[in-house]
């Protein structure tokens, strides 16, 4: 149950940035919050991260509602002793979430962060980049160690 509380609230806070952001902001402005390093810049942004694969909202969809599935069908047989991973599926589901309901709307999705240095994006692709990246860490190094104790 505590998987579905975190991805409903990465939703919500996701949803309503995104709210926030259009209906505040006209498409294109950017207002400086720190100048030259982090702005928030209002784009839709059609594709997946960096912009790569525009206009393929069948596809990521699909691919989105695929990720959910896995996540609801792999969640209950994560144990309940590995909470770094729960979270992470829990991360990356509500970011799934946030993503797959612009597309469907809209075909795209609304990116406001601007470091200026690196592509435009939102809270869901935080929680995603930060859900995987829990994923990959427990993986890789929890997991690990509990197999070299048994």
């Amino acid at each position: 149950m505590p998987i579905l509380i975190l991805a409903m609230a990465v939703v919500v806070i996701d949803q309503w940035s995104k709210y926030y952001v259009q209906t505040h902001m006209s498409l294109g402005m950017s207002i400086p919050l720190i100048p030259s390093v982090f702005h928030l810049t209002y784009i839709l942004n059609p594709g997946a991260a960096f912009g790569i694969l525009e206009n393929q909202r069948t596809f990521f969809v699909i691919v989105g509602l695929l990720m959910i599935g896995a996540v609801v069908y792999l969640y209950p047989r994560i144990p309940a002793n590995m909470r770094l991973l729960r979270l992470g599926t829990g991360l990356m589901m509500g970011g799934a979430v946030g993503n797959v309901i612009d597309r469907i709307q809209t075909g795209h999705v609304v990116d406001f962060f601007d470091f200026r240095i690196w592509p435009i994006f939102n809270i869901a692709d935080i929680a995603i980049v930060v859900g995987v990246s829990c994923i990959i860490y427990t993986l890789l190094f929890i997991a690990e160690k509990k197999d070299e104790t048994n």
